[in-house]
């Protein structure tokens, strides 16, 4: 089922209330710190664009879920995840921002469809962008 909101996504239990969790949450933003040290001492090339893309995608996803867990959520789906950054947290923005990082992501592992360098170049500095401004909700919830 594709949930359209975070209201359905707790309907169907794809979100769950959890107990806020804040060594979760900084075991989790520690891990994606250090994905993203490691992955800015890679040079970006034509042939590995996709592969740092899916790091950094992994890193803004575990800055997501340490928000989440620090607002007493888990969530079980992408989709989901990012209902959140729309409904409950009110940034329409990063939603869009996540949104489209998703879908890339989900072409590239899911049906093969890699970006051409142009593509994922812009696709990581977006990333990247996502993941600095979850570091900041982050840092104003702790």
């Amino acid at each position: 089922m594709n949930e359209d909101d975070w209201n359905e996504c707790l309907e169907t239990s794809s979100s769950l209330r959890v107990t806020p969790d804040k060594a979760k949450a900084r075991s989790l933003v520690d891990t994606a710190l250090g994905r993203n040290t490691f992955l800015q001492g890679i040079e970006l090339k034509e042939e590995n664009v996709n592969y740092i893309f899916e790091g950094y995608y992994s890193s803004a996803l575990e800055f997501l879920h340490a928000l989440l867990v620090l607002n007493g959520y888990k969530v079980g789906n992408h989709l989901c995840a990012g209902y959140f950054l729309r409904d409950i947290v009110q940034r329409d923005d990063l939603f869009r921002l996540f949104d489209n990082c998703r879908i890339r992501r989900n072409s590239l592992i899911y049906y093969g469809r890699k970006m051409d360098f142009e593509t994922g170049k812009d696709t990581i500095v977006k990333t990247k962008r996502l993941i600095q401004e979850l570091q900041k909700s982050i840092a104003e919830k702790q």
